[in-house]
């Protein structure tokens, strides 16, 4: 426990009650309890230069004592960090959390231990939290300024001005000088002073978390990164220095790097006396059955030392599981029992992705810039004001957190009109933010904040409408009626329909502002959405006529002429053949909207910024299709209409000839929606990748995009795939103030073969491509995702073996990126994200905005994958109406008019809002049926859970429950060719 008269300083500067946050013990655990006994006063120096003070017991283990800080600093992946305290000796010395403190410490209440990074992984992107990744930029800041971290003087600089981009915001040439001046970061740093300006120049807009980050990616790639040397000398007195990372045990002269052992290549490491021992493995290729090397260190005590430290860093990096213990010996021992102690890497990655934390904000001691961190896995910091204009948007940190009002103490009551929605805080590979007044994932200024798509659908209880068994008695009693279900549905898509022609309307009066719009588009628009609006507004007016009186009290023969849609749709149908014409000319409006864009940077910004608005929830060109999608539900309706019928019924006729009116309308503009469909992925992929051109032409097909595993010198990494015809092209996110995706590498499909390769790497669900004499072994999250992945590859190499398609190269010169190959050499992560961040993070970096909820990201997130069969199944399965929603551990149920449209439910508190409150994308979700167990005791009941993430939805009828779970199902789980071919649609 922390000494009281320290506390509150501990918590203002890092946020951190006492109570939470603990990172080496499992969720729900306290602290191991102190040992009885008198307590001692401990002093502990943070990264941050503070010192605290913490109260242990003299019986007190060094695992206690190490927890207590991490619970103090509401540090999640402590496991990276340690303690360490300066001995007799003058040397730094690691306090192991087996040992007892007070033996171990020379004078514990004189001593002062430091908190210090341990354990240095290779790939930053590791680091889940926004704490670990801060406290690792100030383990850096210290490294750099004592001399540890050598490194040439423009990597200096670019540290430099990437420490002080957190410290002071954005450039200024004035307050930067003076800074430098004030604050030694490096040794020499006058003479770099004017390059460290230069560098700070470009970091416009940066964040302190982004900047953080950047620090690690230049940081980690130096050769003296967490390196930490132990003198010694070899067999022929040769002053040298050893030490250990990620990879094996290092051999330094000076500063420079001589030698290096593996650990594959390592059998045994060991000491006697001063002798510390490399025994290697047996090398085929050179006949040696055995080479062991010798080297000689200054005392037994300093080898002993590194070969505890070799220890903990092979277990740490390269096993799956803390070690076991030995058993002690019965009569006598011989060497050293040391044993790691303690999560592995793997662990603590897992323990982060499987469980929820309560993030809290916490504030940076030594930066000038006041933002509100939120403690999520590469998370981008919100900032603490907002603009006047979100008047009545909240900020919440996690489910459980209270609401914080921007700007003024008004109670709620006073704006009770606001809806307030949270975001849930998920694992890596699915980032959130707490940004909840835009649902698509924009800010009004990127710079400041980049949310996730991953936006949970937590309304507040204020102003919503809530319902209870009465309210559900008093409803009407039409919903056991099949046809009137139908009918609803038909009204209730047509609602969403028609307010999705309404944007296109608000689309055409932006461009009519504008002078750089030609004519001949703003003519094209109009022609083509106009009748087709004014046909859909008649329409949806007799719809709701038809329903009220459906609804209403009549006799019976009254009731046969109203309960019936067959005649409305027949005409509507009718007059949709005389508007074929716009209903083609909608692909032709993406196509002419497109060419504009590349002749004009100012009509392409002025779409890019009406993307951004809250009521384009989706991209904006699959709005310009909507006309063409509505008629396979049209389709669709009238098909279960028939069948709902029988053939004497009296709206049979009707509906039959509708249903074969819209089938030949829907034959004959197939081919062309298809080819619009694939253009609009590729347009909407464009914009989400860095270092790709001419992405969206002729002949080219997106076959599945997702997320991958790829095996690599550094471990198993996170990678985005993207397979066209002809190609595949792989890669990573990193955080900028545009969350796009860098391209490392490009694959060519013809002569790539596939295998299975779980046996021979030793990793589940892989499987190697080779091409062009090279290997890429690449893993999936589970034995479907690899088997859709090894299925859609084959056909994909079968097209490039018999066709011509397009194979040029897709990556841009100026990236430098490889364009084939895909050797076990990481060289794609080394300098080149630093470039591109650089350059999206420029005084340009308004006009790369984009949307950051599209499918690639969300893929990215939950880490998965999306096939072209997906796509197409999710432009039929779309489905707009009332749900009743609650919470694993709320009480009442909660009203919301839902759609459910591209692979997203969105959420409105009724059908006339202009813009979804929040949005939840189903990707990586399952949808099942309530259990018993569950004590949710209602009827039409079905679950979504992803994790710990639980929500019930509750529908009004057994027909709409069907149907939800039906569209839910389609974006919840991926489809196989196979099974797309074979699938029959439910009655």
């Amino acid at each position: 426990m922390v000494e009281h008269g320290q506390t509150s300083m501990a918590g203002q500067r890092l946020g951190a009650p006492e109570t939470l946050g603990i990172s080496t013990l499992e969720p729900g655990h306290k602290p191991p309890a102190m040992p009885a006994g008198r307590l001692v006063p401990i002093r502990v120096l943070l990264l941050d230069d503070s010192e605290e003070i913490f109260d242990i017991s003299h019986r007190a283990s060094g695992r206690v004592l190490f927890e207590t800080v991490c619970l103090h600093l509401n540090l999640i992946e402590g496991d990276y960090f340690g303690l360490e305290f300066q001995s007799s000796h003058r040397k730094m010395v690691s306090l192991y959390k087996c040992n007892p403190c007070m033996r171990v410490c020379p004078g514990p209440k004189h001593t002062v231990l430091r908190f210090v990074v341990k354990f240095f992984p290779p790939d930053h992107t590791v680091l889940l939290e926004e704490l670990t990744r801060y406290l690792f930029a100030l383990q850096v800041r210290q490294d750099l300024a004592s001399g540890r971290l050598t490194c040439s003087d423009p990597s200096a600089a670019l540290l430099v001005s990437h420490i002080i981009q957190s410290e002071i915001g954005d450039f200024e040439e004035t307050r930067c000088r003076q800074h430098l001046l004030n604050t030694n970061y490096i040794p020499d740093q006058m003479a770099l002073m004017d390059t460290i300006m230069e560098f700070h120049h470009k970091h416009t807009g940066q964040s302190p978390a982004e900047s953080d980050y950047r620090l690690l990616e230049v940081a980690s790639r130096l050769e003296m990164y967490g390196i930490r040397l132990h003198p010694a000398k070899d067999r022929e007195g040769t002053k040298l220095s050893l030490a250990v990372a990620h990879g094996g045990v290092l051999v330094f002269q000076g500063h420079n790097r001589i030698n290096d052992f593996n650990w594959s290549k390592i059998r045994k490491l060991s000491f006697k006396r001063r002798r510390f021992l490399v025994k290697l493995r047996a090398d085929p290729s050179q006949n040696v059955n055995q080479d062991t090397l010798e080297f000689l260190m200054a005392s037994r005590d300093c080898c002993k030392m590194f070969w505890k430290i070799c220890v903990e860093y092979h277990a740490f990096f390269r096993l799956f599981e803390e070690p076991r213990p030995k058993p002690k010996p019965v009569l006598f021992s011989r060497g050293s029992s040391f044993r790691f102690s303690g999560r592995t890497q793997k662990q603590v990655i897992d323990y982060v992705k499987e469980n929820d934390f309560k993030k809290l904000p916490f504030n940076r001691k030594h930066s000038r810039v006041q933002y509100n961190s939120s403690l999520s896995p590469l998370r981008h910091q919100v900032p603490n004001q907002v603009s006047q204009s979100w008047e009545g948007s909240f900020l919440v940190s996690s489910e459980d957190s209270a609401v914080v009002r921007p700007g003024g103490n008004s109670s709620p009551s006073t704006q009770s009109v606001l809806m307030i929605f949270i975001c849930v805080c998920l694992s890596f590979s699915e980032v959130t933010c707490a940004l909840v007044t835009l649902v698509n994932g924009h800010a009004d200024d990127c710079r400041a904040a980049t949310p996730s798509p991953l936006i949970s659908p937590m309304l507040n209880d204020t102003g919503a409408k809530r319902t209870d068994d009465e309210e559900d008695n008093r409803r009407k009693n039409c919903r056991t009626d099949k046809a009137y279900c139908i009918a609803k549905e038909l009204l209730n898509t047509e609602r969403t329909y028609l307010k999705d022609l309404e944007l296109i309307t608000l689309f055409q009066k932006v461009l009519d502002k504008e002078d750089c719009v030609p004519e001949a588009l703003k003519t094209l628009l109009s022609s083509t959405y106009e009748p087709l609006h004014s046909h859909h507004t008649h329409f949806l007016q007799e719809l709701e006529e038809r329903l009220s009186l459906w609804e209403g009290q009549c006799n019976m023969q009254v009731k046969g002429e109203i309960q019936r849609l067959g005649d409305l749709l027949l005409k509507s149908v009718q007059e949709l053949k005389a508007l074929s014409a716009q209903l083609e000319m909608s692909s032709e409006c993406v196509f002419a909207l497109e060419r504009a864009c590349v002749a004009s940077c100012r009509l392409e910004c002025v779409c890019r910024e009406f993307e951004l608005q809250k009521v384009c929830y989706i991209p904006l060109n699959v709005f310009l299709l909507s006309p063409l999608h509505r008629l396979l539900h049209y389709r669709q309706i009238l098909d279960r209409l028939c069948k709902h019928y029988p053939p004497t019924h009296t709206d049979y006729s009707d509906c039959k000839a509708a249903l074969d009116d819209v089938c030949k309308l829907e034959a004959a503009l197939r081919p062309g929606l298809e080819e619009i469909e694939n253009y609009q992925k590729l347009l909407e992929l464009q914009k989400d990748l860095i270092g790709v051109e001419h992405l969206a032409v002729a002949g080219r097909q997106l076959i599945r995009l997702g997320c991958l595993s790829k095996l690599s010198g550094k471990g198993l990494q996170q990678r985005m795939f993207f397979l066209f015809n002809g190609v595949l092209l792989y890669s990573t996110r990193g955080i900028t103030s545009t969350n796009q995706f860098t391209v490392h590498r490009q694959l060519p499909l013809h002569g790539m073969t596939i295998r299975e390769s779980e046996d021979e790497w030793g990793v589940p669900h892989s499987f190697t491509l080779m091409v062009q004499q090279q290997s890429l072994v690449v893993a999936a999250r589970s034995e479907s995702e690899m088997e859709k992945w090894m299925e859609d590859l084959k056909m994909a190499v079968d097209m490039a073996e018999e066709s011509n398609g397009p194979t040029a190269d897709l990556l841009t010169a100026s990236k430098g990126v490889k364009s084939s190959g895909a050797s076990e050499v990481e060289s794609e992560d080394d300098h080149r994200g630093s470039q591109t961040s650089l350059q999206c993070n420029g005084n340009d970096s308004a006009n790369t905005r984009h949307r950051g909820n599209t499918t690639a990201h969300v893929c990215w997130h939950r880490n998965t994958s999306v096939s072209k069969l997906d796509f197409s199944i999710a432009t039929e399965n779309q489905l707009s109406g009332n749900l009743l929603r609650k919470f694993k551990n709320s009480n009442g149920w909660q009203r919301l008019w839902v759609v459910f449209t591209n692979f997203t439910l969105f959420f409105y508190k009724t059908h006339e809002d202009e813009y979804p409150l929040a949005s939840l994308p189903l990707l990586g979700y399952s949808v099942t049926h309530a259990g018993e167990s569950e004590n949710i005791h209602k009827d039409h009941v079905f679950k979504l859970h992803f994790k710990s993430h639980i929500y019930y939805f509750r529908t009004e009828s057994e027909y709409f429950f069907e149907r939800w779970m039906t569209v839910i199902r389609s974006a919840t789980a991926s489809a196989s060719r196979t099974r797309y071919l074979n699938r029959t649609e439910p009655d």
